[in-house]
This record gives structure tokens, C-alpha cells and sequence, in this order.
């Protein structure tokens, strides 16, 4: 898969994915990154990116041509005939992203493009003419849509297979529990021991199961 970020603070996504599972992806060439200053697509000469908002109000919006030029750019292949591309735009008023859309997501597109918006957001238009999909990662707000791209990023690429190794890897295909443990076995602090429950020392994995259940439960 091919991620796009279309952003006017590239440093905040590049620093992200040259780290740990999103580092090692690209290097198995499973995914690829690309990220876009928006600002090289303006034509002012400041490269100013945003404008006061029609109707009046707080903030400024940002302008529509840079964005448009900058996915031009891009210069996106169609794939037997078909543009298998995802416009994404990031929104506090968008549809919840869960794990089920990061799934789907991996699987029916071949190209992800993130816009992350600022100030008061991005003319509508833009979401008009790309028939990009919004979508919000929480009920708050947060400065720019930097983050938010970020975190569907790293939802959906775990999802390709290959990137985490082993399927099992996947916390959604097993019991997990929130209760986890590793070595020692008893560990002691400012004079307390605090020990691993006696269930997972004991090698049963039928009880071992069910305990986990138990822990998703309370």
C-alpha cells in the first residue's frame, strides 16, 4: 500500500514512521510513505495556504488550490482501469474510525491520502471534488490533522499481512487480556512482593483462556 500525507507540517509525519513497526514495513517494501508540503503548491508568495472564511467568523480556512495541486502531484495510477485510491480527510465532525474501517481499508485500496487540515479546517470543496471521506479518531479536538493521520496510518498497516510477522500478532484475533506479565516471576518493590497470578505459571492454557476472558471483563 502507498500512503500520501498532504501536510504543512511535514516534519510532524516524518518523524513517526521511521520509527519501529512503520519503519520496518517500508523496509520489507510492504508499504511506501510520501508526504507533501502543501505549501510548495501555493502560488503566493509568502506560500500562504489559508484565508479568511466566507460568512465571516473566527480562524481562517484553508484555501482549496494548493491542496488540489499538491494531490496532482501525486500523479496516481489507475489499477485495471480503476483509480484504487482513498481521499481522507481529517474532521472532528467525521465518522469514528474503529478497527473494522482500518481493516477495510487495507484490504480494498491500494493508495490511502491523508489531508490534514488546520486552523478552522479546509474549504469544502476540496472534499467536493476529491469525494474524500471523513473521519474522526475521538469525540475531541485536537490542532491539525497530523495526528489523527497517524494513528489511522499505523491502525491499517498492521493490518497487511507481513508487517507484524505472525497473524497471531494481531490483539483482535486472540483473547488479550489488559493483565499482562513477563520475567521475574516475583518482583519485589520498597519491600512488597508482587507476584504473577498462579494461573499463568501453571502451563494450563484452557484456564489460562479463561482467565484472560475474565480480565476483558471487569
Amino acid at each position: 500500500m502507498n500512503f500520501y500525507f498532504l501536510t504543512i507540517f511535514p516534519e510532524l509525519i516524518d518523524s513517526y514512521l521511521k520509527e519501529a513497526i512503520l519503519k520496518r514495513a517500508q523496509e520489507k517494501k510492504l508499504v511506501s510513505f510520501s508526504i507533501k508540503n502543501i505549501r510548495d503548491y501555493s502560488k503566493d508568495k509568502h506560500s500562504k495556504t489559508d484565508d479568511r472564511p466566507y460568512g465571516g467568523g473566527p480562524g481562517m480556512v484553508m484555501i482549496a488550490e494548493p491542496i488540489l495541486k499538491a494531490v496532482e502531484s501525486l500523479k496516481l495510477k489507475t489499477i485495471k482501469g480503476k483509480l484504487k485510491t482513498k481521499f481522507i480527510m481529517l474532521s472532528p465532525s467525521g465518522k469514528m474510525f474503529t478497527n473494522v474501517i482500518a481493516k477495510k481499508l487495507s484490504k480494498q485500496y491500494k493508495n490511502i491520502v491523508f489531508i490534514c487540515g488546520r486552523y478552522e479546517g479546509v474549504d469544502d470543496r476540496v472534499r467536493k471534488i476529491l469525494k474524500a471521506d471523513e473521519y474522526s479518531i475521538g469525540e475531541y479536538i485536537l490542532t491539525g490533522g497530523e495526528l489523527p493521520a497517524l494513528v489511522m496510518t499505523d491502525a491499517i498497516v498492521r493490518q497487511i499481512p507481513g508487517v507484524l510477522g505472525e497473524i497471531t500478532s494481531l490483539e483482535e484475533l486472540r483473547v488479550a487480556s489488559p493483565r499482562i506479565y513477563t520475567r521475574p516471576e516475583k518482583f519485589v518493590y520498597k519491600n512488597k512482593n508482587y507476584k504473577v497470578p498462579k494461573v499463568l505459571t501453571e502451563g494450563n492454557h484452557k484456564k489460562i483462556e479463561e482467565w484472560r476472558e475474565k480480565q476483558l471483563e471487569k
